[in-house]
């Protein structure tokens, strides 16, 4: 959803649910160089809040981040929360630019679950119907005009200017999967709330899906399983994950049925997406998010599902200086949403 075309001066700002990251990045190829970034923490009580209180707290953390990276532009292409925007993908009668926008605008209202006078939408036409020769492939996506503008007035407040909005799975696949790349990627993004699922082939998303699970989940199952707090359990999810071999196998049997879940929602993803582009293979399964930096858990993934498993790096299509290495490496799952929009090609 941009805002205005050939600006070239701007950033990428991630408002997540435990963190506002920011990214600034320079070039016009493929591989862009970095110039700057930083992420600070956030309740995520505030994250997710709509009252104006806080909603004046997040945009003061977000200037925070902003004055702490040394970032000058003021212009900004700003993430929206999977939870909180529609995308689906549509076949649609072939037919020239100007026509497909009036078309979209009048068949909005059975394809997207808010009335249209309600919503801000915007589509991109993905090429030809892999279903009937006489329709085009087109993805839309909508979003309420209430929380749109909302956002949008909470970082006006504090003198930014947002050149585009965009679904946060969207920006992440830009970001984990390389330029080139023609085979079918799963893009797997586990939060602490929500999970992302975006199926890219050709540099194009042809499937995108949020479940309302994310990292609490298993943290929830391991509380109840094995008696203990949320802390005492978080800190054991993330120390030995899904070993079996470790803590008698108790932590991997309390996660099981959670990680059974996710696999059963996988398995409907991939097989709808084969049954719609004539089971074409896919070609792996990238893993970001919270998730990802748990020990043994994409390994659990790919025995359960046999297909190729990488853990997602924000940085692959960017370069920095080598001593910077050390410092940006771990911030490789977290940090695909900045930086996809920091990449993005305005």
């Amino acid at each position: 959803m941009s805002l205005l075309t050939g600006v070239s001066d701007f950033f990428g700002l991630d408002i997540g649910t435990t963190a506002i990251r920011i990214v600034e990045l320079k070039g016009g190829g493929p591989v862009k160089q970095l110039v700057k970034y930083a992420a600070v923490p956030i309740d995520s009580k505030i994250a997710q809040s709509d009252a104006k209180a806080d909603q004046i707290k997040v945009a003061q953390a977000v200037a925070g981040a902003i004055s702490g990276a040394g970032i000058s532009s003021r212009n900004v292409a700003v993430g929206l929360p999977s939870q909180k925007v529609f995308t689906t993908v549509v076949d649609i009668d072939k037919m020239s630019n100007d026509e497909l926008a009036k078309s979209i605008r009048f068949q909005a209202d059975s394809l997207i679950p808010t009335p249209i006078s309600e919503s801000k939408i915007d589509w991109s036409m993905l090429g030809p119907s892999p279903k009937d020769s006489n329709k085009m492939e087109v993805i839309l996506t909508s979003v309420s005009n209430e929380y749109v503008e909302g956002r949008l007035d909470m970082l006006e407040s504090i003198g930014l200017n947002v050149i585009a909005f965009e679904p946060d799975n969207l920006a992440l696949a830009r970001a984990f999967v390389a330029p080139d790349a023609t085979l079918p990627q799963l893009v797997l993004d586990i939060g602490q709330n929500s999970t992302d699922i975006v199926v890219m082939m050709n540099g194009l998303p042809r499937l995108t899906r949020n479940l309302g699970t994310g990292t609490a989940a298993m943290v929830r199952a391991v509380t109840q399983n094995l008696n203990i707090d949320e802390a005492q359990a978080r800190d054991l999810i993330f120390k030995f994950g899904l070993s079996r071999d470790r803590l008698e196998g108790q932590l991997f049997n309390a996660l099981s049925s959670t990680i059974d879940i996710l696999v059963s929602d996988l398995e409907k993803s991939i097989k709808f997406f084969a049954g719609r582009y004539n089971n074409v293979a896919l070609d792996r399964i990238i893993v970001g998010g919270d998730a990802s930096v748990i020990p043994e858990f994409a390994n659990a993934i790919a025995n359960r599902l046999t297909v190729n498993i990488e853990i997602g790096n924000a940085w692959r299509n960017v370069t920095f200086a080598s001593n910077m290495q050390n410092e940006l490496a771990p911030l490789a799952h977290s940090f695909g949403v900045a930086v996809g929009l920091a990449e993005r090609k305005e």
